[in-house]
């Protein structure tokens, strides 16, 4: 494969590892930008999120730790049970949220670097395939940002009863559905 084929196909793969394939990634990124609607805030977690789980994401496909995938998995789906009540009891970005978004990005890292072992990586090519996976999943996770503004936020962000309405009930099923996957990852219901 030749440079720009693999430029080309992993950065797609990394895109369609979120979206339309990444359904836990996609509601982990909604609840990010959920908190609240004003880019400053999506921005500042988006970014702190982006640079946790590139970390993880190139030392696990580097080989330099070795994630157990089964509670990766499950801690990807609690990830977003806390991210989502997060929402509902807080309405501004704090430090800890940060913090907490840096520690979840770390994790997701970890299972961005499965799915793309389960892929594999070209050894002639091994930092530009890793680097456009990674352009890819930020691009799916901007994308998924965009939908969410422009399919409700815009239009309805600035009224009264957008929280009430709009965030908690989303956020709500949100943390349901997580919830239910961490229990599931966990092998704990069949």
């Amino acid at each position: 494969m030749t440079i720009v084929e693999v430029l080309k196909d992993y950065l797609g793969l990394g895109f369609t590892h979120v979206l339309p394939l990444g359904f836990d990634h996609m509601l982990f990124i909604l609840t990010i930008f959920l908190l609240n609607t004003h880019l400053k805030s999506v921005v500042w977690q988006c970014t702190v999120f982006t640079i946790a789980h590139s970390l993880t994401l190139g030392l696990s496909s580097a080989g330099l730790i070795v994630p157990p995938f089964a509670w990766v998995e499950a801690l990807i789906a609690f990830s977003i049970v806390v991210a989502a009540i997060e929402n509902i009891l807080h309405s501004e970005l704090s430090r800890w949220r940060l913090v907490l978004i840096f520690v979840f990005g770390l994790i997701h890292g970890m299972g961005f670097a499965t799915a793309l072992s389960e892929i594999g990586l070209p050894n002639q090519h091994f930092f530009s395939a890793l680097l456009a996976f990674n352009v890819g999943v930020e691009l799916g996770q901007l994308a998924v940002v965009l939908i969410a503004w422009y399919g409700f936020a815009k239009w309805m962000c600035h009224k009264p009863w957008y929280s009430t309405r709009v965030v908690y009930p989303i956020s709500a099923l949100i943390a349901c559905i997580a919830l239910y996957w961490t229990i599931e990852r966990l092998g704990l219901v069949g």
